[in-house]
């Protein structure tokens, strides 16, 4: 049985980095994430229950208003990200904390500074030699200049943050290991046996939990699950067809293998299947 919460249920990344009593853990996090002119001294949740048009879709979203530590004021807007249309969702949300600096009367239109921090159980990027576990996005010209220096994007593909504890380089891997692999802890690993991360697996114990959150958790898992195994099977669907048009064209088992996650078996199989299909 599991002794920590998954990270990506609502519950889970919310108990993690949306409590008043856990802003350490948040503030540690993202100052792994942002450059050193925004590293946050202090940060204040805005109340989300104003957003009422949206309240189901944003439950798991932060809007974090920041203080650096020289002083400059910036806004980080997080969250567990959905699959679907996930980039159109992304520049979609990230239009309320710009909407909301708008001021009454005479304004001059100046913004603070925002990041996008988006935490994702999956991948979007579909051909391999795209695939980036980190991904630093900014609006930049044709000539890959830095056009506008106030909102960037901060996209992290767990899936394919593949590290093992002896290959952990910075705070950061280390938060990265800590949330891909917290569900199947047992104990806390000797490199995270550190204040920061004691706390963060004390936060993170379901025998903590009262018996009203234990049901949330609960309810909250079972829909992580369902989501999970809908994402798993419409891959394997679009991973099907693919390789179908590919054995049509006349490609290889071994480069269709490369192509997709289907084993050489399989791809077989479906050979067999397209052979009857045509003789029939």
């Amino acid at each position: 049985m599991a002794k920590f919460i998954n990270p990506y249920t609502d519950f889970g990344f919310k108990k993690l980095f949306g409590e008043e009593g856990n802003k350490d853990l948040l503030i540690d996090f993202l100052n792994q994430l942002l450059p050193f002119h925004h590293q946050i001294a202090d940060l204040n949740f805005r109340n989300v229950e104003n957003l009422a048009d949206l309240s189901a879709e944003r439950k798991a979203i932060f809007d974090i208003h920041c203080n650096a530590i020289s002083g400059e004021r910036f806004i980080v807007e997080m969250q567990k990200a959905k699959v679907k249309y996930f980039k159109d969702r992304s520049l979609f949300y990230v239009t309320f904390p710009i909407r909301d600096q708008a001021q009454q009367g005479e304004w001059n239109f100046k913004l603070e500074p925002i990041y996008f921090v988006a935490i994702l159980d999956f991948e979007y990027d579909e051909a391999e030699e795209r695939r980036k576990f980190r991904r630093d996005v900014a609006l930049k010209d044709q000539d890959g200049d830095l056009f506008f220096d106030k909102l960037h994007f901060r996209f992290l593909q767990m899936p394919l943050f593949n590290k093992k504890e002896t290959e952990l380089e910075s705070k950061f891997d280390k938060w990265c290991y800590f949330l891909k692999n917290l569900e199947i802890f047992d104990h806390i690993p000797t490199i995270l046996n550190e204040p920061i991360f004691q706390k963060a697996f004390e936060t993170a114990k379901l025998s903590n939990l009262t018996t009203e959150q234990r049901g949330i958790y609960d309810e909250n898992l079972i829909q992580y699950w369902g989501m999970k195994s809908a994402l798993e099977t419409a891959v394997e669907e679009r991973e099907i067809e693919i390789a179908k048009r590919m054995i049509l064209a006349g490609s290889e088992n071994i480069f269709i293998h490369q192509m997709t996650d289907l084993t050489v078996e399989q791809i077989e199989k479906l050979r067999a299947a397209l052979r009857k299909t045509k003789s029939e």
